[in-house]
Order: C-alpha cells, then sequence, then structure tokens
C-alpha cells in the first residue's frame, strides 16, 4: 500500500542484506510496519506492529478477508475525516492512507489527471494494491502498541522504520533519543540482530550497510529534496 515512506522501492536490496543470516524460525520483527510493504515479502514467523489503530485495523481487516471500495468521493472522504467514530476503524484506516495525497493519513482527497487525460481513481489504485498483498499478510501477527511495549522473542532480526529526525513524522512527536536508547538496549540484552533505516544514526553503535541517494517530497507543492537513504545495523566499535 502506498505510504509516506514506504521502503517497497528498495525491498530487493535491503531484504537480502537483513535476512542474510536468518536462521530457521527465527522471528523477523518489525515495530514500525507501516504500510507492510516489507514484510509481505518475507516468509517464516513475522510480527508486526504500528501505533497507528486505523492502520492496524486496515491490515488486520484486508488478513481476513475484507474487500475495499472501489470508489471514495471527496464529500465521503472529508464526512470519514471529520467523523472516524462514525465509521469502522479499517474503512477509516483505508481512507485515510489510501485516498490521501502522498499515503499521508488524511493530508488531503487524493486527486488529478494522468498523461492520458482520464482521472485518476486513486481509492481504486490503492484497493488494487493492498489486495495484491493479502498473500504475503497471512499469519502475521499483527499489534497494534507503543514500540517500547511490544514483546519481542529472543534472537530475532529486528527492522525499523521510524519517523526520520527532522522530517515531518506520520502521528505525535516522536523522540529520536528515546528511540536509539531503545534500540540500544534491545540488542544489548536480547540477542537480536537490529537493522534500522534513517538517513543518521549513532557511530559509535551502528554501521551503515546500505545506501542510496533519493529525492524526497517535503509538501503538497511537490517540492522535493535530495536525501541519503541509509540502512544501519547495530554493531558497536
Amino acid at each position: 500500500m502506498k505510504y509516506m515512506g514506504s521502503k517497497n522501492k528498495y525491498a530487493k536490496e535491503i531484504l537480502p542484506i537483513i535476512l542474510k543470516d536468518r536462521k530457521p524460525g527465527q522471528y523477523y520483527v518489525e515495530p514500525f510496519v507501516g504500510g507492510f510493504n516489507l514484510i509481505d515479502k518475507v516468509s517464516g514467523n513475522r510480527i508486526a506492529n504500528d501505533s497507528n489503530k486505523y492502520l492496524i485495523e486496515l491490515f488486520r481487516a484486508i488478513q481476513q478477508g475484507w474487500i475495499p471500495p472501489e470508489s471514495i468521493d471527496e464529500e465521503t472522504y472529508n464526512d470519514i475525516k471529520f467523523n472516524k467514530d462514525n465509521y469502522p476503524p479499517y474503512l477509516v484506516g483505508f481512507v485515510g492512507f489510501g485516498c490521501s495525497f502522498g499515503g499521508v493519513f488524511f493530508a488531503g482527497y487524493a486527486r488529478g489527471d494522468s498523461n492520458k487525460g482520464h482521472k485518476r481513481n486513486y481509492c481504486l489504485e490503492s484497493r488494487s494494491n493492498i489486495l495484491n498483498q493479502r498473500i504475503g499478510l497471512q499469519n502475521i501477527v499483527i499489534n497494534n502498541l507503543d514500540y517500547r511495549h511490544l514483546i519481542i522473542p529472543e534472537n530475532s532480526i529486528i527492522y525499523c522504520d521510524p519517523p526520520y529526525q527532522g522530517t515531518k513524522s506520520y502521528s505525535d512527536k516522536f523522540d529520536n533519543n528515546i528511540f536509539w536508547n531503545w534500540i540500544i538496549e534491545l540488542a544489548e540484552g536480547g540477542g537480536h540482530t537490529v537493522f534500522v533505516s534513517e538517513y543518521n544514526a549513532p557511530e559509535e553503535y551502528f554501521e551503515c550497510v546500505w545506501s542510496k541517494e533519493v529525492i524526497v517530497n517535503i509538501d503538497n507543492n511537490r517540492k522535493s529534496k535530495r536525501e541519503i537513504e541509509k540502512l544501519f545495523i547495530y554493531n558497536p566499535i
């Protein structure tokens, strides 16, 4: 599913690095799963988590067989946006992410014309994309918790894709210092192999194992800038 900061386009590059030394039965865990765009391509024991309840209810519903609508008009979009309690949370999640500009939760009704002059149906595109993920979602344990409360089996492979420092967060204010301290404690205390996507990481604890220059949209006017996307592994000096 289209989601702000999705790593879907890099999956073929970073998953082989993350899973290179995975052992039989070893858990793969994503505390910030977002649009499930990596974990749906991983097999075996998997745990997904995100703090956004609407996002999690959406993927639980898809996992259980729910079919999203083919279209949502702007009036309905705005009614759902401002009256969330009147709608099933999985529908709120689908509309909030799938029908919004850039996959940002209720950032504005997605509209636009294709090069052929026909109006794009973003809702239908999102419906198709998320239904294509369904097979890959089977048997994932899905949680809706603060990442610090997630129970992670010992010796897991953990991949974190948190809100990046210095950029727009997905929801509430995110404390990066608390996050890095949590990661370090987790890696040192549970025998885990820990990977983090970020632009920068504490050099004394993390090694960059992959990087790529990317163009990042920074607002609804499609202004963009170049950044170096990086994948770090916990590997203290």
